[in-house]
């Protein structure tokens, strides 16, 4: 479990708001308990998925068989609750991938794709698929090992796909400089995958360092991420990718965290975008309890990006430490978690409610860690068409293992 990179400031866009907090009426229950048998999955770190049948997807950084990590689905019973099913062990065999961190996606053809921070040829990480066998099992074979002369290495983040069915992530490490990559990942025909690095990080002492979240496409094709350091103050950055004609890519620094009371160390998080175009975050520390922000990042109109701090945690018992990428649900309010804080100190689920004024107010849905609940959520949560949230807990429930959770307003 990844409980770290505690240290803050806060954000000079006070004037935008100072938001409080309160606790707004949820009922929450665990779906599973990880780790009750001896070869399920334990400590999961990234967000779930869902298939078109209402079927959860997810990965565990521990356990299974090797003690490597797992590939898990969580399907409906009939019953009200959920079964789980390991589909994956890593860690088969000296060259498999290990220790996955990051969501996994889908491509239009029902595979699912994901990434291994250990593990691979090189033991720095690799991308995986996984692939129905027609048997009511998957089939898991890599389709890039990290670390080859100045590759990336150790991706903790997701992919996307673009509309032509490239793949898109980041490496935490690795590459020219040593402080992490962009990649893509095309399938070459043959049914393989070539990969090139697009970017790698920390050419000068102003570029980000060290991304951790994944990446997000706006409506031209650029690509929009963080890094969790580097940057001018060194501590992170948000960063744009443009195609530039020839083939290649070309970076630029959009924001700079750590100025005056603004948020640091945007950690384990993509950004997403609102419908006006606008991105939207975390940071895992920084802001004027040093607990952590929510932001905002809007165009300027000529050709930059103006950051605002929309909620500041660590108010009494809020939230303290978010390494969630957020989500917007139909009516345009965001929902997260955060790793600590709240009443028990294990992390909470929250929402952030535009007040008519411009400005946003910050609500506690849930508060983890009483009896057998999860603690420390690492990732972030994902809506079903009810409007119930379901995520993952890296520890807690009743082998302290961690648990997938539903919260149900």
């Amino acid at each position: 479990m990844l409980i770290n990179k505690l240290s803050i400031r806060w954000n000079a866009i006070f004037t935008v708001l100072l938001l409080t907090s309160s606790v707004w009426a949820a009922t929450e229950r665990p779906l599973h308990n990880f780790g009750l048998t001896q070869h399920d999955g334990q400590d999961p770190m990234s967000s779930l998925i869902f298939d078109a049948a209402g079927n959860l997807y997810g990965t565990t950084y521990s356990g299974g068989t090797t003690g490597s990590g797992t590939v898990f689905e969580m399907t409906p019973n009939g019953s009200g609750g959920w079964t789980e099913k390991v589909l994956h062990n890593f860690g088969i065999g000296d060259m498999d991938a290990k220790t996955p961190e990051a969501p996994l996606v889908f491509d239009g053809s029902g595979n699912l794709y994901g990434t291994a921070v250990d593990g691979g040829t090189n033991n720095v990480g690799a991308v995986f698929e996984m692939t129905p066998n027609g048997s009511g099992g998957w089939t898991e074979f890599k389709i890039h090992n990290f670390g080859n002369g100045d590759d990336g290495a150790r991706p903790e983040a997701g992919l996307i796909f673009d509309a032509a069915g490239n793949l898109y992530g980041t490496t935490h490490a690795g590459g020219t400089h040593g402080a992490g990559t962009v990649f893509e990942l095309s399938p070459n025909g043959s049914g393989g995958w070539t990969e090139k690095v697009l970017h790698n990080f920390g050419a000068d002492q102003d570029d980000g360092q060290g991304p951790e979240g994944g990446l997000v496409f706006d409506s031209a094709g650029n690509l929009y991420g963080t890094t969790v350091a580097g940057g001018n103050l060194d501590q992170g950055t948000a960063f744009e990718m443009t195609p530039n004609g020839s083939g290649g890519w070309t970076e630029r620094v959009i924001h700079n965290f750590g100025r005056g009371d603004d948020g640091n160390s945007p950690q384990g998080l993509s950004l997403i975008f609102d419908s006006a175009g606008n991105l939207y975050g975390t940071t895992n520390t920084g802001g004027t309890n040093d607990a952590g922000t929510v932001f905002e990042m809007t165009p300027n109109g000529s050709g930059g990006w103006l950051e605002k701090t929309l909620h500041f945690f660590g108010n009494g018992f809020d939230g303290n430490g978010p390494t969630c990428s957020l989500i917007f649900d139909t009516n345009g309010n965001l929902y997260g978690t955060t790793l600590l804080g709240g009443t028990n100190s294990v992390g909470v689920v929250f929402k952030m409610t535009p007040n008519g004024s411009g400005g946003w107010t910050e609500s506690v849905m849930h508060n983890f860690g009483t009896g057998n609940d999860g603690a420390y959520p690492s990732a972030g949560v994902i809506l079903d068409g009810m409007g119930n949230l379901y995520g993952t807990t890296s520890a807690g429930g009743i082998q302290t293992d961690g648990t997938v959770f539903e919260v149900t307003p």
